[in-house]
């Protein structure tokens, strides 16, 4: 069966919104609503949770889709696999901006390698198309309004201008009252401190398995960081650049090439 692919009137700008808590998470429900006065809005987003999903996508599997009405889309897959089926396949028109989020919890410094959140932004800027990741920095309980209000925020600037070739924004905002938000930092990725440990369990038949376990992890205190801006109470903007390439590295590891090939 022909799957009905969407035709949109062109009048104000599309924004594509994805998610890794799920098509019916609060955050996504506030991101909508916000960038509603701005843009027209297309929403593909995972049937169930997906966090921790990273870059993951379902290669050669079959991926249900149900359609909620002609603007919401519910992917039985991963952040990733929304992305693409709308960009590649069922959207007729190109969307001008991909949202991801808002996300229950935070995504800074070493999260992000982890964040389903930051890959959807991530597939869409893969994909030619600008890119923002949005997170409330609260696990207990988000204020959706203050981050969906600088969410709206930063689209409204990054439809306008634009955002450099191959670059994502990740945005963080601490979950307070938006009067009590002190403003906006450009910030670098900090790093975090992880506690993670490995928990050995036995089923009642006696099978065993484990799982990953911990104290909340903590991160290294170093300035202009995403953590630093966090903690004193300012929105986080961090600029990703999709090219891992340690440049400086290339001229340390020039004579690799000679040594490796002399043993």
């Amino acid at each position: 069966m022909k799957i009905n692919k969407f035709t949109l009137m062109k009048k104000k700008p599309l924004i594509l919104i994805t998610n890794d808590d799920g098509i019916d998470a609060l955050g996504i429900k506030a991101l909508r609503s916000s960038l509603n006065q701005i843009a027209r809005t297309v929403v593909f987003a995972p049937m169930s949770e997906k966090s921790g999903a990273s870059h993951s996508f379902s290669l050669r599997k079959p991926l249900e889709v149900v359609w909620r009405n002609k603007t919401t889309v519910a992917v039985d897959g991963t952040p990733t696999d929304c992305v693409m089926l709308a960009i590649r396949g069922l959207l007729k028109e190109k969307p001008d901006l991909v949202v991801s989020g808002i996300n229950h919890g935070p995504n800074l410094g070493d999260d992000v390698t982890y964040s389903g959140t930051v890959a959807g932004a991530t597939e869409g800027t893969l994909l030619g198309i600008p890119s923002i990741a949005v997170s409330c920095t609260s696990w207990n309980g988000c204020n959706f309004k203050a981050a969906a209000h600088y969410a709206r925020l930063v689209a409204t600037t990054a439809l306008k201008k634009g955002l450099p070739k191959n670059t994502l924004l990740n945005i963080n905002v601490p979950s307070l009252p938006i009067a009590k938000i002190k403003g906006v930092k450009i910030t670098k990725l900090g790093k975090r401190i992880y506690r993670d440990v490995i928990v050995e369990q036995k089923h009642p038949d006696g099978r065993q398995y484990f799982m990953i376990d911990g104290a909340d992890p903590d991160w290294e205190r170093q300035p202009k960081t995403d953590f630093e801006a966090i903690e004193q109470n300012y929105v986080s903007i961090t600029p990703f650049h999709l090219d891992w390439t340690n440049h400086r590295a290339l001229k340390l590891l020039k004579d690799w090439n000679r040594i490796v090939q002399r043993s």
